[in-house]
């Protein structure tokens, strides 16, 4: 029987062996709260019985309080957990109003608290108590009780309101999404790819079954003698970089004076389904930076690799300088891992047995779906991207948003077989690109100290994807005269911070080295953009200033359609 919603077998598996590791601690808890089982050693009875206790008297102190709730209108509420604290889900006055759900509400928390204490109780290795963490993680904040129609106070009030008119459209919304596969988290029609997102001018010029390249047309009369190639991660659509013209980085780049090319990955299930790694590090990235090279005219290009886009990018760099190929002038990585030792929360997902069964499902052939890797993407921000979508929609009745960066985050992209088994084993599992020599791809062992080219690496100091100290690794991997910079905020929005807004930070000028913390410790934090740095050093690799063309392409890459093409409307839906 399909599920409704696409939720991988990985993400079930992992909820099930985090609950049986909690199920096996909690039976080593005696019902006196201050006696641990018989037959633990002292070293972890101590800390079980601390748990206890605190959990109990937290307990006491909300019950005690109980009579004072009523008094107070809800208010006393507040002094058991904080609840009028940071937590979003309970910001509405009618969790502290109702001497019932602000009872409910620091139940919960209480609750929550002991299960995550818990999990640091329990006996394995860093690996394992990631992944518990994480997954008892979804667990306690599946269990909220904003999450629940009978147990939320804002949806009980709207429904007596409405004369239970928002249930009603909230049960329409919940039919609706399970016909589309996914929960809807923003309005979906208010977007258009190549009509008011992925607007920038420019043309497709090149394409194979792997992807497609874009150049955009010039912003200056004058541009840099070296082009600029943009690789994206293929996980996402590439036009996170072009979404608007007020936040976008291609059009950045091209008023910057830059000739930018870009590849915007095949997304096609039935054409895509037997694609490997190294096709599209071949026909992907080393093909693209022949094509924009070739249509130039330049001696080198730059390069920028997003993600995973920079894994392949670096990959490809490597195999080009082994090859004793120069065409490359500089390397940009923008939230890129190359060591996976310390994965993030992607990693919770990722063990022998799950790599296993997807060599032996798509491996050899097939696709893992868009919208179930999506899925994926969202549990690492559940509290953003489920949970108050699943309130609003079904619970009130409402509809989300229209909001271009979470129509960008729906529109998923279907991932070939081969290529994401060979990824999963070989970086997250395996982490084998790291050591020289002991991959190899295109038929050449790969080795990263060969990027001997000038890199700029930036990392986000919130990102849930790459964590920046595992970006911070690229520098003691790669040869080159590097330049580390950590942005503020996440995964996207550190990357996406137009120049132009002038907000959030960024550090530089740290002291080189391995220890990632003593690198932050001498940073010089700075107010604003990193673009507008990345500007500034990019600017020493572009080459002298020649006329922009006034035509896109050339006699040999003539355009074959405007930007931004056929291959990024492909939807998974």
């Amino acid at each position: 029987m399909a599920m409704p919603f696409h939720i991988p077998d990985e993400y079930f598996h992992g909820c099930l062996k985090s609950a049986q590791s909690l199920l096996e601690l909690l039976g080593g808890l005696h019902a006196d709260p201050i006696v641990a089982r018989a037959g633990k050693a002292q070293e972890q009875a101590l800390p079980l019985v601390q748990i206890q206790m605190r959990y109990w008297e937290e307990q006491m102190a909300l019950w005690t309080a109980l009579p004072a709730f009523g008094a107070a209108g809800g208010e006393g509420s507040t002094s058991a957990r904080g609840g009028k604290g940071g937590d979003r889900r309970f910001h509405a006055r009618a969790w502290h109003e109702s001497p019932w759900h602000s009872l409910l509400m620091q139940n919960y928390l209480i609750h929550a608290r002991l299960l995550a204490d818990l999990v640091e109780r329990v006996g394995c290795d860093d690996k394992d108590r990631n992944k518990l963490r994480f997954f008892t993680q979804q667990f306690i904040d599946a269990m909220s009780p904003a999450n629940f129609a009978g147990t939320n106070p804002e949806a009980i009030g709207l429904a007596l309101e409405t004369s239970g008119e928002s249930l009603r459209q909230g049960l329409a919304n919940l039919l609706e999404d399970l016909g589309r596969g996914r929960i809807a988290i923003t309005d979906e029609t208010a977007f258009e790819v190549g009509r008011n997102v992925a607007t920038s001018e420019g043309a497709v010029i090149f394409e194979n079954g792997v992807m497609q390249l874009i150049q955009y047309a010039p912003q200056t009369g004058e541009v840099a003698a070296r082009p600029l190639v943009i690789v994206p991660p293929c996980i996402n659509k590439f036009y996170i970089l072009d979404l608007q013209p007020e936040n976008s980085f291609v059009r950045f780049a091209c008023e910057q004076g830059y000739t930018v090319f870009l590849v915007s990955w095949c997304n096609d299930a039935q054409a895509m389904k037997d694609a490997t790694w190294d096709d599209y590090v071949e026909q992907g990235v080393m093909k693209a930076i022949e094509v924009a090279r070739a249509v130039a005219g330049a001696d080198k290009v730059n390069t920028v690799g997003w993600c995973v886009g920079g894994t392949l990018l670096s990959s490809a760099l490597a195999l080009l300088r082994g090859r004793g190929d120069r065409s490359v002038a500089s390397m940009t990585l923008l939230t890129t891992m190359l060591d996976f030792e310390e994965p993030g929360d992607l990693g919770a997902y990722v063990d022998e047995q799950m790599v296993q069964q997807r060599e032996q499902t798509i491996g050899r052939g097939g696709i893992y779906p868009g919208r179930e890797l999506g899925f994926v993407f969202q549990t690492l921000r559940a509290n953003d991207l489920i949970w108050p979508y699943v309130v609003n929609n079904y619970l009130k009745g409402k509809s989300p948003a229209a909001f271009d960066l979470l129509y960008w985050n729906a529109d998923g992209t279907n991932l070939p077989g081969p290529m994401y088994a060979w990824y999963l084993r070989n970086m997250y599992l395996e982490n084998n690109l790291r050591t020289p020599g002991r991959l190899s791809m295109c038929g050449d062992p790969v080795d990263l100290g060969r990027i001997d080219m000038p890199s700029y690496v930036l990392a986000t100091q919130e990102d849930h994807i790459v964590p920046w100290k595992s970006a911070y690794r690229t520098m003691q991997l790669v040869s080159g005269k590097s330049e580390f910079v950590l942005g503020a905020s996440g995964h996207i929005a550190g990357v996406i911070n137009p120049a132009s807004r002038n907000k959030r930070s960024y550090w530089t000028g740290g002291k080189p080295g391995a220890d990632a913390d003593a690198w932050l410790a001498q940073a010089t934090p700075t107010p604003g953009s990193w673009w507008t740095h990345w500007n500034d050093w990019l600017g020493r690799h572009a080459g002298k200033p020649v006329p922009a063309r006034t035509q896109l392409g050339n006699s040999a890459y003539p355009p074959v359609e405007p930007a931004p093409g056929r291959y990024v409307k492909v939807r998974c839906d």
